[in-house]
């Protein structure tokens, strides 16, 4: 008797950016108060959207750019991303990668990865002073958050739901984000729960079985960008790929 089953076996959600937005409020929203089921390509568009200076604008650039608008509030912004359905155990390898650039690199929190959850009004899924970066939610990936010492730098966390902190210096990159330069971040994670961290191309970090992610938990892959202070903060992204495997599992 076969009991497997066999079609399409990668999922694949890619973004070019080259077109449709979700407006800034205040320049013609054209979805209702809720701000329910919007997206952009493939992927939800989540957050504080019915605030000023909130939304995901296109960029008359080469390529085809959306800046991702996040709020002059510290911890309000926006996240462009899939819905939490990706495990890595049936899921896996698990893939987010990210092309993105920012004008100026203070006053904001960026991530790129996976993390636990994506609500309509989702925060950033880990928050960062000084040295220590601090779980909102279990989450990998990439982070660049001007409140963090080195705050210019790529920094690569990963933490469990029993994790609590890590020590930026534990997880910094050895590549510094430039004003006005585009750079390539790639995370996988593998079905075991180990994880690779690459910036334009370059392996930075490598985490074994188990511990750089939770092979049973539920994630949301995609990027975001959230405000620290009382100025706006944007990230402009060229494209945004999610991949992962099928789960057959009947």
């Amino acid at each position: 008797m076969v009991s497997g089953q066999s079609g399409v076996g990668e999922i694949y959600l890619f973004n070019d950016f080259c077109g449709p937005e979700i407006p800034v409020e205040g320049t013609g929203v054209y979805v209702d108060v809720n701000y329910a089921g919007i997206h952009s390509g493939p992927f939800k568009v989540t957050g504080d959207l019915v605030e000023s200076d909130t939304g995901l604008i296109t960029v008359a650039k080469a390529n085809g750019y959306a800046r991702i608008s996040g709020n002059n509030e510290n911890g309000k912004g926006v996240f462009v991303g899939t819905e939490v359905v990706f495990s890595p155990v049936l899921n896996g390898t698990m893939v987010v990668e990210c092309r993105l650039e920012m004008s100026v690199l203070t006053a904001k929190s960026v991530f790129v990865g996976f993390m636990g959850t994506n609500a309509d009004d989702v925060a950033e899924p880990v928050t960062s002073t000084g040295t220590a970066i601090t779980k909102a939610v279990p989450c990998l990936g990439f982070i660049l958050d001007s409140q963090i010492t080195d705050g210019t730098r790529w920094h690569m966390p990963y933490l469990l739901a029993s994790d609590t902190t890590q020590t930026s210096t534990d997880v910094d990159s050895s590549q510094v984000a430039v004003a006005a330069e585009s750079d390539i971040l790639r995370i996988e994670v593998d079905n075991n729960g180990a994880a690779r961290w690459y910036i334009n191309g370059k392996l930075e970090q490598t985490v074994g079985a188990g511990l750089a992610a939770t092979t049973t938990t539920l994630m949301s892959g995609g990027v975001g960008c959230w405000g620290t202070t009382g100025t706006a903060a944007h990230a402009d992204v060229d494209y945004l790929l999610v991949k992962a495997n099928r789960d057959w599992t009947r």
